[in-house]
């Protein structure tokens, strides 16, 4: 039930104002409400009594609290499927919504994954690896465009492979998102913010939020920039979201001395690190708001590029808000993963400098000795 209504909130956001509460609902929609009423009277709670009811109930009671017999794993506290000061559906909203759209057609693969499968084929036909990492951190550092820095795209043959993907996956922006004919720019993830009310500004980021008020990174002139463009939700979240991370662990591992590869072998895996004795490490990034849904999509890492050992990682912050994730993950993993070792991103930084160390303590013994 929480799937589906999940998957209906996901729905009405991209209808326009009064135009989501007017009947007939979309199918999706009309299910939802239905199936949370029968969840409900089921419970002996009283059901919503509309689907404006129903979603005043995802933005003020947590899925803890509600007359449910869940998992124990199924919310982490204060989990809301709608944020109430934007009034959008949260990640983790999208992450069930998802699932259950999987759910109802295995066969089609989540919209961030076909973008990505496209590059790759693209970048492939060209021979260019480059173009594809290119690719990428544009889509990770760049998620905003005014109509010139879209222009100038195409002047780049370095993404001569994606030009008309990109022209796909950046989609105009509606003059709503703008405030006073200013568009703000997100000083932490280079999104669009929201413009809500009392003069504030929203970030869509988990991340962002969770550090407080989002500072502006940049204003853009909506007069002056004429056409904006931003990348596309699913690709913001499931794209942008982890990228921002993977760009911050290449940072701090290359000013440790490492050696650091982004989204090797066409996107084997995000990162290849290489120590100076040899060693090597291949690391996926993943920024999940529920931790059983990143466990059930758990694999090994790809075997090549060859390495010695392979992580997935995860922002701490994650495991910070919700002690449990790592367990929920563990549990919910097929045996296929079973040896897969999930870390934060603050443990693995702490784990190549403590190797760093053993590797200098390990020579300087050596050459003592000798």
């Amino acid at each position: 039930m929480l799937a589906t209504v999940a998957r209906a909130l996901c729905v009405l956001e991209h209808l326009d104002g009064l135009e989501a509460f007017r009947l007939p609902y979309p199918p999706v929609v009309q299910l939802a409400l239905d199936r949370s009423a029968v969840a409900f009277l089921l419970n002996d709670a009283r059901p919503p009594a509309s689907l404006a009811e129903l979603v005043q109930r995802c933005a003020h009671i947590p899925l803890e609290d509600w007359p449910l017999r869940l998992p124990a794993d199924a919310a982490g506290p204060d989990d809301l499927l709608i944020d109430p000061v934007s009034w959008r559906p949260t990640q983790l909203c999208h992450e069930w919504g998802e699932w259950e759209a999987h759910a109802q057609d295995p066969a089609v693969p989540h919209r961030d994954r076909q973008v990505i499968h496209g590059a790759l084929e693209r970048c492939q036909a060209y021979g260019e690896e480059s173009a594809y990492a290119e690719f990428r951190r544009l889509l990770v550092q760049r998620p905003v465009l005014t109509a010139a820095e879209h222009f100038a795209l195409h002047r780049d043959f370095a993404l001569e492979p994606v030009w008309d993907l990109i022209d796909l996956i950046y989609p105009e922006v509606p003059r709503a998102m703008s405030r006073n004919g200013q568009y703000a720019v997100c000083g932490r993830c280079g999104t669009l913010l929201t413009p809500v009310s009392g003069g504030e500004w929203w970030c869509e980021r988990d991340r962002c939020r969770r550090l407080g008020d989002p500072p502006v990174g940049h204003w853009i002139d909506a007069e002056q920039a004429g056409v904006v463009h931003q990348l596309e939700r699913p690709l913001r979240r499931n794209v942008t979201g982890p990228g921002l991370a993977e760009v911050d662990l290449e940072r701090e591992l290359t000013a440790l001395g490492l050696t650091v590869t982004m989204w090797p072998g066409f996107d084997a895996y995000d990162l290849l690190v290489v120590f100076p004795d040899g060693h090597r490490w291949a690391i996926d990034v993943k920024d999940w708001a529920h931790p059983g849904f990143l466990g059930r999509a758990a694999r090994p890492v790809p075997p090549r590029p060859p390495y010695d050992e392979a992580f997935w990682v995860v922002p701490a912050y994650r495991v910070r808000e919700r002690p449990d994730y790592r367990q929920t993950f563990e549990r919910s993993r097929p045996a296929s993963a079973r040896g897969l070792l999930l870390v934060t991103d603050e443990e693995l930084v702490n784990a190549a400098r403590k190797r760093l160390r053993d590797i200098g303590t390990t020579t300087c013994e050596e050459t003592d000795h000798a």
